[in-house]
Formats: C-alpha cells, sequence, structure tokens
C-alpha cells in the first residue's frame, strides 16, 4: 500500500536531512571545516557543481561524495514527488480549509455543540443554522463531517467523549450541548465529560431505553429528549386529533405543539359539523357557551381541504366541516358535554358519548 502523499514528504524530508548530516560529519572527519562541509554537500546535492572546496582525491572522499550524489538526489526527488502528488490530491487545500475551520471555531463563543451529524443530529443542526444560532457539529463519520461541512456549518471528525475533542470544538466557551447519537451509553460519556469541563453549559441528551432517562440526568444532563415517546406521542395525535395535527403541519409547526400547549394548561381540539344538525349552514357565532368557560375558534378545515385560519364569525358551517378549538385541559370536555347536550347530533372527536 502507498504511503499518503503527507507522509512521503515528511518521510522524504526525513531521509534527506539524515543524508545531509552524516555527509557533514563525513566531510568534517576527513578535513573540512564545518562551514565547507555543508556548503561542499548542498553544491554536491542539487548539482550546481561551483567547484569543490577541497582536492576530492582519497577513496573515502570519492566514495563519501558518490553517496551524497545518489542518495541525497534520490531523497531530493522523492520528497518533491511527495509534495507534487499532495497538491494534486488536493490534501494542501485539505489541509487549509482544516485549519480555516479550526479558526471558525476558535472566534465562535456562546454557541452549540452537536454531538452526532445523523437523522436527528443534522435536522437539529439545520434548524439552528436557519435561526442564525452558531453552532459546531462533531461526528466519527468522515462522510458525515463532510457533508455537515457542504451544508456550511463548522465540523469536525472526532469523538466527543474525548476531552481533547471537546476542547477543540470550544467546550469551555459554548452556550449548550446538544448529543443525538442514538447509544444511550455514548450519550452518557459524553454528558459526563461536557459538566466536567464546563460545569454551566446547558446539556440536552438523546434517549433510547425508557430507564435512560433518569441515567442521563445523573450524568448531568439538563433535558433528555425520549425520541420513541414523541413519536409515538405524534402518532397518537394523528389518531385522536387528526385534522389539528395536520393543522399544525401544514403551516409549518413543530410537531411538538401540543405538548408545549400542555405545559400551561392549553390544548387543542376538534369539533366536526355532521350532515343533519343545527349548526349546518349556520354562521360560526351560532356555537355558543354559557358559563364560566372560555375557548378560541383557530380554525375552520372544510369538507374539501381548504383551511381558514382565524375565520370571521359570519363563516357559514357546512356539513363535514372540522373546527379546530383552543381552551383549557379541564374545560374543553365540559364544553364537549353541554354542547352536545344542546346539539345531541353534533359530534366531538375525542369525548365520549
Amino acid at each position: 500500500m502507498f504511503a499518503s502523499p503527507v507522509r512521503r514528504v515528511l518521510f522524504g524530508l526525513t531521509i534527506f536531512l539524515s543524508i545531509c548530516v552524516f555527509a557533514v560529519l563525513g566531510y568534517v572527519r576527513a578535513g573540512f571545516s564545518l562551514n565547507d562541509a555543508i556548503y561542499f554537500v548542498v553544491i554536491t546535492v542539487f548539482g550546481v557543481g561551483y567547484g569543490e572546496v577541497q582536492p576530492i582525491q582519497t577513496p573515502f572522499l570519492r566514495t563519501l561524495t558518490i553517496l551524497v550524489i545518489v542518495f541525497g538526489y534520490g531523497a531530493a526527488v522523492y520528497t518533491v514527488g511527495g509534495f507534487i502528488q499532495m497538491l494534486v490530491d488536493g490534501e494542501l487545500q485539505n489541509a487549509l480549509k482544516a485549519r480555516k475551520m479550526s479558526n471558525g471555531i476558535a472566534n465562535l463563543n456562546g454557541h452549540t455543540i452537536v454531538c452526532g451529524y445523523g437523522r436527528m443530529g443534522s435536522m437539529m443542526a439545520r434548524e439552528l443554522q436557519e435561526n442564525g444560532k452558531p453552532l459546531v457539529v462533531i461526528d466519527e463519520g468522515e462522510a458525515k463531517v463532510a457533508q455537515a461541512q457542504q451544508d456550511g456549518l463548522f465540523a469536525m471528525v472526532g469523538n466527543a467523549t474525548e476531552e481533547t475533542i471537546l476542547m477543540m470544538a470550544g467546550i469551555d466557551r459554548a452556550k449548550t450541548l446538544a448529543t443525538m447519537l442514538p447509544d444511550d451509553a455514548a450519550n452518557a460519556f459524553i454528558c459526563v465529560t461536557a459538566r466536567d469541563m464546563n460545569k454551566s453549559v446547558e446539556v440536552i441528551s438523546r434517549g433510547e431505553a425508557p430507564s435512560a432517562e433518569k441515567k442521563l440526568r445523573m450524568c448531568g444532563a439538563d433535558h433528555v429528549v425520549m425520541m420513541a415517546a414523541i413519536a409515538a406521542k405524534r402518532a397518537a395525535q394523528l389518531v385522536i386529533r387528526p385534522t389539528a395535527a395536520s393543522l399544525l403541519k401544514t403551516h409549518g409547526q413543530a410537531d411538538a405543539v401540543n405538548d408545549e400547549l400542555g405545559a400551561i394548561g392549553l390544548t387543542m381540539e376538534e369539533l366536526r359539523v355532521e350532515s343533519g344538525t343545527v349548526l349546518e349552514g349556520q354562521p360560526i357565532d351560532a356555537i355558543q357557551i354559557k358559563g364560566n368557560f372560555a375557548f378560541l375558534i383557530v380554525a375552520v378545515r372544510s369538507a374539501n381541504g381548504t383551511v381558514v385560519m382565524n375565520p370571521a364569525a359570519s363563516t357559514i358551517l357546512h356539513a363535514e366541516d372540522v373546527v379546530i378549538v383552543l381552551g383549557h385541559k379541564k374545560d374543553i370536555p365540559t364544553i364537549s358535554a353541554q354542547y352536545l347536550l344542546k346539539r345531541a347530533k353534533m359530534s366531538y372527536r375525542g369525548a365520549s358519548h
């Protein structure tokens, strides 16, 4: 197997310098001064031929000179060949690019370190990039790092469990570290290492196994994202509230909107107008609930799929229209029950009849 161009250049330089040193010592031993010996070796190796500093008459000097010419010139040609190959292969360009990348990372402050550029890591990095948040990607795969760099991100090859790699990524200056690897053990090691190197950094970890959340938090994670749980909730939303879920997706909202609403006690539900009910052909303001309850009509989706956001009170409801409402979790079921009692022919998804 052929050596890489960089190794070839380094090896050639080492051999060339060794030959020069050996030759200088040989000429000094033969009676040359150190200055004359260095000068004579240089003009001999490079074939300049300005003349001999001293006569080369002894067998030792002639043999030494022949060896210097043959091996010195050979080492020089080998080294130059490696340098040309390095230029052809683009390794010099890659080295300059790597240095530019390193300098760019060194200038970051308050950035996010994303460990892993797989499916989840790339999605997170893209979201941060679109929102103008500075970040650095770490991944062990050269292909993934190349893809991240092609996507316009600072990225480096390495194992994020190693302190030297995290230090190169600027963990001491980072605001957040997110480890998105599909391996709970690797994520735990990264959490421990990052927390040890920067006590104030906010650590976000991906979790796979149900028991991983507690362990990851013990290892230093501030937040644990359970991917399977999020996917299950998303699937359930598509079953329980298909219109509301598709509405959020259509308008570019995150799948976790309902979770965020739930954190402040709100929920988004849907009411379907069935044929033959008193609301068919009536305006939206015909939906009235008496009592100490409050809700907001967010949108109306017609039977043909057209969605009207923030519909006017005069919007006429038709059969198979779906009304998306937003209200308090504890009020929505009561509102639905009261409404169904008054208009028994209207069904409400998600509530018991």
